[in-house]
């Protein structure tokens, strides 16, 4: 069994910050579970870039509230608390932070590594290492 606290891992390296969020990475690739959760704030007034080529991701909003636009045909879907929203297809998206910050729970298949940030395309690089022994 495992056991974490969020407020434990905030105070480790499992929280990654960058300009328009941060991210508390709970579960990894090391711990074995075939995917990843995260909590992840997403900055008020921001805009991020994403797009998750080598990850599938399902999102869920706890608190705050923003909007997602897809690139492919720019709709907009408002967010708030207890929508979740599942990037099933790798879209490209613009996620923004609203008039508060928003408080996602994330989940990723397959699983993070720990310490990715998006590059200069939204993308997350594949982890091409060999699962953890």
């Amino acid at each position: 069994m495992i056991v974490r606290t969020l407020k434990d891992c905030e105070a480790s390296e499992r929280k990654v910050v960058t300009e328009t969020w941060d991210s508390t990475r709970m579960i990894l690739k090391e711990d074995k579970m075939g995917f990843s959760f995260n909590i992840t704030t997403i900055y008020a007034g921001t805009e991020t870039h994403i797009h998750y080529q080598n990850h599938l991701e399902s999102v869920y909003c706890m608190s705050g509230n923003g909007e997602i636009e897809t690139i492919a045909d720019g709709k907009i879907y408002k967010i708030e608390p207890g929508t979740l929203y599942i990037l099933d297809k790798h879209d490209e998206h613009l996620l923004r932070g609203g008039t508060e910050d928003m408080k996602m729970a994330c989940v990723f298949n397959p699983p993070l590594t720990g310490r990715e940030v998006h590059d200069e395309n939204g993308v997350y690089p594949a982890d091409l290492s060999a699962d953890p022994a």
